[in-house]
């Protein structure tokens, strides 16, 4: 067989494994897991949640076709100092946080660990303000305690 670029063959399987141990490398989900760059690169470093203090609240232009501001807070984590952007869900709730409180925050669940939807480079959400989940604030379950 003229050509052909895999070798074919009864003793062929080692030269086979071989290959295809190389060219593994080319496929990207492989060689961030074995880099361990999302560890790496991970401000939460690959904790589900984080805790962090409020630095101020931003507004993030929503990308095309939308015209909107979302609401998102400047967030600076506790575990290791780095500040992050987090998303604000639930509508008025940026009303409930204020600067200097300690908010936890989650991943919002974009693909690949990035951003969701048409917030531009925001890939974390509150889910609790001062120990109290945000969405209990907002619907007036729970008040929010000041420290």
């Amino acid at each position: 067989m003229p050509g052909k670029k895999s070798p074919y063959g009864l003793f062929a399987g080692g030269k086979l494994k071989r290959k295809r141990k190389r060219f593994k490398w080319n496929d990207v989900t492989y060689k961030r897991k074995m880099l361990g760059l999302v560890e790496k690169y991970d401000p939460l470093e690959g904790a589900p949640m984080a805790r962090g203090i409020v630095l101020e609240k931003v507004g993030v232009e929503a990308r095309k076709p939308n015209a909107a501001v979302r609401k998102c807070v400047r967030v600076q984590l506790v575990k290791n100092g780095k500040v992050v952007t987090a998303f604000v869900p639930l509508d008025g709730s940026l009303n409930y946080i204020n600067e200097h409180d300690e908010v936890v925050i989650e991943r919002i669940g974009g693909p690949e660990g990035r951003s969701l939807g048409d917030i531009p480079g925001v890939r974390f959400k509150v889910i609790k303000v001062n120990g109290v989940s945000l969405w209990a604030i907002w619907s007036g379950k729970r008040q929010k305690p000041t420290r």
